[in-house]
């Protein structure tokens, strides 16, 4: 930046993350071009209970964060990841996009992933992967999605055994119907929900 066109004045500041737009990111059909990523991956033939999950993003007050944006990266319903864009002989990409709207609101279609092999031996407990970006934060915040019935398996989970066994439960979706699940994130404050370095 330069007062008279000639002399730098330094480097600019860094700045925060966002807002963002639909535009490339979550189109969803408001832009006519193929949504990359959108925030449904349930396609036919994929392995697993089709699930969907809903939640809100708030702050350390509770308020609804509008215009954040979360990716979630998954193992199918037979706990395999997808290489080259596909797990098995089906669609099945392991990655979605979505947007908070009013309320600070998302939803996810997806399969309920399978265990996966855990570092060093054994399992890990079926989860989603979630980064989640949002006004003011500076580096994407990383974050995991439990199911409440793998109970069983969430103590022998290498990761989730990191987390203090009293904040587990931020990391742990509610169930709300068949199908149904309810997650908020909550990004700082006394009920904020753990988040994991990169």
């Amino acid at each position: 930046m330069t007062t008279d066109g000639k002399t730098p004045r330094g480097i600019t500041p860094s700045q925060t993350v966002g807002p963002f737009f639909a535009y490339a990111l979550t189109p969803n059909g408001r832009y006519p071009f193929e949504t990359l990523a959108g925030n449904d991956m349930a396609v036919p033939g994929a392995a697993g209970e089709v699930v969907t999950i809903s939640g809100r993003v708030l702050d350390g007050e509770g308020k609804p964060v509008a215009d954040a944006f979360l990716e979630i990266w998954q193992a199918d319903g037979e706990g395999r990841y997808p290489a080259g864009g596909a797990s098995g002989n089906t669609g099945f990409r392991g990655f979605a996009r979505a947007e908070t709207l009013d309320e600070g609101r998302f939803e996810v279609r997806t399969v309920k992933p399978g265990p996966v092999p855990a570092p060093g031996g054994g399992l890990q407990a079926p989860h989603l992967c979630i980064g989640l970006f949002a006004r003011g934060v500076l580096r994407r915040l990383y974050t995991r999605l439990y199911f409440p019935e793998d109970g069983a398996m969430h103590a022998g989970d290498a990761v989730l055994a990191l987390v203090p066994a009293e904040r587990r439960d931020t990391l742990i979706a509610r169930r709300s119907g068949d199908g149904r699940y309810v997650f908020d994130i909550v990004l700082n404050g006394p009920d904020e929900t753990v988040f994991f370095e990169a």
